[in-house]
């Protein structure tokens, strides 16, 4: 997933396997201290990989406490509504299961599509930031 052009065209650009590995290893270290994160995702059908989504702490313009749902998918899994569901669950988790009070999401303004999940999954638009040194749009929601 690291290495698709068209799934990390709005992530940062493609990572090498170093890379990787770092994001993989700040991902198990965020699972060992806080008890939740990224989730692998596959077809239930045939086991294959088709994505991750997850929780985890995100520094939004310096608010270090902020919990981020996230989510990303293979293309050929782009449109059929995979990622609206993961999100949605990762939300049920982070109320039900963690007893967060609220959760944020980000992503570029012009990823219309991630801001179309955002939404549908019950997130509002709060205001533009800059994240990563690029601009942003903010989604927020609430127990």
């Amino acid at each position: 997933m690291n290495h698709n052009e068209q799934v990390r065209a709005t992530l940062g650009g493609v990572l090498t396997d170093e890379q990787s590995k770092a994001w993989m290893d700040l991902n198990l270290a965020h699972w060992d201290k806080h008890g939740f994160g990224v989730y692998f995702l596959r077809d239930l059908q045939s086991g294959s990989f088709i994505g991750r989504a997850g929780l985890r702490h995100a520094d939004v313009e310096g608010m270090l406490d902020e919990i981020e749902v996230l989510y990303a998918l293979m293309p050929e899994h782009w449109g059929q509504g995979l990622a609206t569901e993961a999100a949605c669950e990762c939300l049920r988790i982070g109320f039900e299961q963690l007893r967060l009070q609220e959760i944020v999401g980000f992503t570029l303004p012009t990823n219309l599509g991630s801001r179309r999940v955002l939404e549908k999954s019950g997130l509002t638009y709060e205001r533009n930031i800059i994240h990563a040194g690029l601009a942003h749009v903010l989604y927020r929601t609430k127990k």
